[in-house]
């Protein structure tokens, strides 16, 4: 896969505070990269400086092979931005803004109106093409503000939360869109709705303090086998007589008959082993991991707790 984004070192301060701390990351065609952190981390000045809007400090940043500090405008002629607030003019009709971005971008009059219609069609824009952008309700609004991010067929778009304000039925055709653009193209999905990410993207890299403290493929975190197993016995077993079992490395009640356990044994030898106790197992299951609770694992406790879990 080609290489469409290159970042090395990137760091951002504001006088004595560090938002961004030496980061490095890529993205290829066809990765749909979830970007995510809590408030403050260092998400915005991250997407800035890709966007091209903030310098940074120190590092650098390619797009599709143009060094974006070198020869900025080039770099930006293969990018996709849509940023939290869409930069929409709300006194021209879709039709109209989208022909103004198109020239912007300096699309060829013979093609500004077959890229405005394909973007229209493709966000699902076709029945308000010709109402004033103003008058739109605010998911409208967003899916004008998500078809200027794509008018010009960029190979890297950026999307900061691209659902807010959107129905459900409209939040499932945006997914769908990002999962269609995001074989052609490479795709940054800024966002705090950890569903979305989960269900959308092909990669998911987390943030936390101005430094990257997850990278993972998505498949490779949800398939992810687990130490951890999730039981149940119909018998009332105190949390002392399971510590006395050291087949147990860890264990977490969650109420009288049910808690987590890590074990080194694996789910057929621990399974067997709690059978033989003649506790009553009615459940065993492996944990399952999700993006929310790595997500909270990562992002809470101090700095050297965190290093701890990142490592």
């Amino acid at each position: 896969m080609s290489l469409l984004i290159s970042v090395n070192n990137l760091t951002r301060r504001y006088g004595d505070f560090c938002a961004v701390n030496n980061i490095s990351f890529e993205l290829a065609a066809g990765d749909i990269l979830g970007f995510l952190g809590p408030n403050g981390a260092g998400k915005s000045s991250t997407m800035q400086m890709l966007s091209g809007n903030l310098a940074p400090t120190l590092g650098e940043i390619s797009i599709n092979g143009v060094d974006l500090l070198e020869n900025p405008k080039a770099a930006k002629a293969s990018l996709g931005y849509l940023p939290e607030n869409p930069p929409l003019y709300k006194e021209m009709t879709v039709t109209e803004y989208l022909q103004f971005c198109g020239r912007l971008h300096q699309l060829e009059k013979s093609a500004l109106d077959s890229a405005c219609d394909s973007a229209i069609d493709r966000c699902g824009l076709s029945d308000v093409r010709n109402r004033l952008i103003r008058n739109l309700s605010k998911g409208y609004q967003q899916r004008v503000g998500i078809a200027q991010a794509i008018l010009h067929s960029p190979p890297v778009i950026i999307l900061d939360e691209p659902t807010v304000g959107l129905d459900p039925i409209q939040i499932l055709e945006i997914r769908d869109l990002i999962k269609t653009l995001g074989k052609t193209h490479g795709i940054i999905l800024c966002t705090h709705i950890l569903p979305e990410v989960q269900a959308v993207c092909t990669r998911v890299q987390i943030i936390n303090q101005g430094e990257i403290v997850y990278s993972a493929d998505m498949d490779d975190m949800l398939s992810k086998q687990s130490s951890k197993f999730e039981i149940t016995l119909m018998e009332n077993v105190s949390v002392e007589k399971l510590a006395n079992h050291h087949v147990f490395k860890s264990i977490e009640m969650i109420d009288d008959f049910s808690f987590t356990a890590e074990s080194d044994l694996t789910a057929d030898k621990l399974s067997e082993y709690i059978v033989q106790q003649q506790w009553g197992l009615t459940r065993f299951a492996p944990y399952q991991t999700s993006l929310e609770q790595v997500f909270i694992d990562l992002t809470t406790g101090d700095k050297e707790t965190l290093e701890d879990n990142a490592a």
